[in-house]
């Protein structure tokens, strides 16, 4: 849906001094990776799971990827992250 949509993509905050806020509801924090590298960030998320029963055998897998690039002048050394 466009709402689910709006809701994972990027948005800049200036107020308190955020790059980016992105949504990734429904993953672990352990799912979550992010990378900074080459003037880009970049946040994955991948999550497996797999139930058994005596009649059936059901898996589901997520995965959510999100790159963007540094605005000019932002160190990477500088860039922190909290999930």
């Amino acid at each position: 849906s466009r709402l689910r949509r709006l809701s994972r993509m990027l948005s800049t905050c200036c107020s308190d001094n955020s790059l980016a806020l992105i949504d990734v509801k429904g993953f672990d924090p352990r799912d979550i990776t992010v990378i900074v590298k080459d003037g880009k960030v970049i946040v994955t998320a991948e999550h497996r799971e797999e139930h058994n029963t005596c009649t059936a055998k059901t898996r589901n897998y997520k995965k959510f990827t999100k790159e963007f690039c540094l605005p000019p002048g932002v160190c990477e050394s500088d860039v922190t992250y909290t999930v």
